[in-house]
């Protein structure tokens, strides 16, 4: 069995080293980037990275495995992009819980043309935490990121009117509590005011809180970004969640997210995650009440159509290739 690639294209651990930087453009939790990559001669592994763990907000450690999922996703569509399949085997080492993943078994099967109009969306998408236009979200589109998501292993339930309601009444008293925590507020202020490769940079948040049904994330200062006149009454509100509460479920999660919002970019729908709800023990077990007990939840989204007259935020920060990529053990370091 020959790992040989086409002399057309690029030797496997290249493209290894490749889809682990490109899976640098994933969401993540404040935009910590909290994974790590090694590149080995025919595999490729996924860590955590616990140092860029939000130890306040995430001291579990649920967000972070759950934004390693979506940089795992982003990597596997990397590499099918480059005519790539690998085996993914999640939690391969019970000795080694932060080693999330490891991609092993590379076979060359030919370049996959979606995969390649995914790696396209990777790098457009990004966060717009402005209200949404008068435009809703079509059932049918709904029902194709729904499924999208269903096909990583998670599910995403779209709630009604009454159960949206519900969440705006657990998301303003999760804000709350959250606003009461000093060691929180203090982790909130550190990265949303640092220089480089990662955090929230001020002109991705908004000037003032905007106009909405349920309440987002308060920053503790003013960003850059306007607002603008619009409400958020025209968004639709989703639950993603799964059946177990374990790092592995957790992982899935991400990967679902991943897959769900990039087909999201692709169709013109924003997503913007809302975790403030799932971050309060409380409010968390109110959130599995409006899903009926149907599953454990992992994070909540808003979906809805970008005003399109106004310019969107930038993309945040990237941390450089060498801070999460180790290519030492394929070129000789």
């Amino acid at each position: 069995m020959s790992h040989q690639t086409p002399a057309t294209h690029r030797p496997l651990t290249t493209a290894l080293a490749e889809a682990a930087a490109m899976a640098g453009h994933a969401p993540s939790v404040h935009n910590t980037q909290p994974w790590r990559w090694r590149v080995l001669p025919e595999a490729l592994e996924l860590r955590v990275f616990h140092d860029r763990q939000l130890t306040a907000t995430d001291p579990t450690g649920e967000l972070a495995t759950l934004s390693c999922g979506a940089a795992l996703h982003h990597a596997r569509l990397a590499l099918a992009a480059e005519g790539w399949t690998a085996t993914v085997h999640r939690m391969p080492e019970p000795g080694e819980p932060e080693l999330l993943a490891r991609l092993s078994e590379p076979q060359f099967s030919g370049v996959d043309p979606d995969a390649m109009r995914m790696v396209q969306c990777m790098q457009v998408r990004h966060t717009d935490r402005r209200p949404v236009s008068d435009e809703p979200v079509s059932g049918e589109t709904l029902a194709a990121i729904a499924a999208t998501v269903a096909g990583e292993g998670a599910r995403l339930e779209i709630l009604d009117r009454d159960q949206v309601l519900q969440l705006a009444a657990a998301a303003s008293h999760a804000g709350t509590v959250e606003s009461e925590d000093s060691q929180l507020r203090a982790e909130l202020d550190y990265w949303t005011s640092r220089a480089g490769g990662s955090g929230l940079p001020p002109e991705v948040l908004l000037e003032q809180p905007a106009q909405t049904t349920v309440p987002g994330r308060d920053f503790g200062r003013p960003g850059g970004l306007p607002a603008g006149p619009g409400h958020d009454q025209a968004a639709s509100y989703g639950v993603l969640y799964g059946d177990e509460d374990d790092p592995r479920s957790w992982l899935r999660a991400g990967e679902a997210l991943s897959a769900g919002w990039l087909l999201a970019t692709r169709l013109g729908v924003s997503v913007v995650p809302l975790s403030g709800v799932v971050e309060v023990g409380g409010t968390r077990q109110i959130l599995r009440q409006v899903l009926a007990g149907l599953g454990h939840p992992y994070l909540v989204l808003r979906l809805g159509v970008a005003d399109p007259e106004h310019a969107g935020p930038p993309h945040t920060p990237r941390l450089p290739r060498e801070q999460v990529v180790d290519t030492s053990a394929v070129d000789g370091g």
